[in-house]
């Protein structure tokens, strides 16, 4: 079950690419459950949720507020681009190494969207290693949720970085 905006301290405080990793997830799902294009979403986050919060505001509360007081903005914007721009592409690919009995329409809403935003990531050859990128969402999903979405996010995109960046993996993993 999502727990957004639950009792967690900001994972991504000092980290600003983990903090648009965040963001774009957040902005995935908002897109996706609002039916706003992505350029305005985008827009959105630049204009009010990135940067300091109010003198009157803590870090973590202004992180539990939706504010990413520190974020690489150029990453995230690509993230939320290449996510939504190649998403007929990267779907039918997220629900190849889905297990059966969950469909991509059956996952959590934000499990869905970070998903995306991993394997957008992932599709883009020339960004950071593959196991960066894993272990960057995983830290995202522990932000998110308690259960077992992590485990399922850490799978799906490790078959998925098999997949799309063979060349990372030595044949004998």
């Amino acid at each position: 079950m999502a727990s957004q905006g639950s009792n967690r301290e900001n994972p991504h405080r000092g980290r600003p690419r983990t903090g648009s990793r965040v963001a774009a997830v957040q902005a995935l799902f908002q897109a996706e459950q609002a039916g706003t294009a992505s350029e305005t979403v985008i827009d959105e986050f630049i204009r009010h949720r990135f940067g300091a919060a109010p003198a009157d505001t803590s870090a973590d509360e202004s992180f539990a507020d939706g504010r990413i007081p520190e974020a690489h903005v150029p990453l995230f914007a690509s993230i939320v681009r290449t996510a939504t721009a190649q998403q007929d592409t990267l779907d039918p690919a997220i629900a190849a190494v889905l297990p059966d009995e969950w469909p991509l329409e059956r996952l959590d809403p934000v499990l869905r969207a970070l998903l995306r935003a991993g394997t957008a990531e992932l599709w883009s050859a020339d960004g950071p290693p593959a196991r960066v990128v894993i272990n960057e969402y995983l830290d995202v999903a522990h932000g998110f949720f308690d259960g077992e979405e992590p485990s399922m996010a850490n799978g799906v995109l490790d078959r998925l970085a098999r997949r799309l960046r063979p060349a990372e993996f030595p044949a004998s993993e």
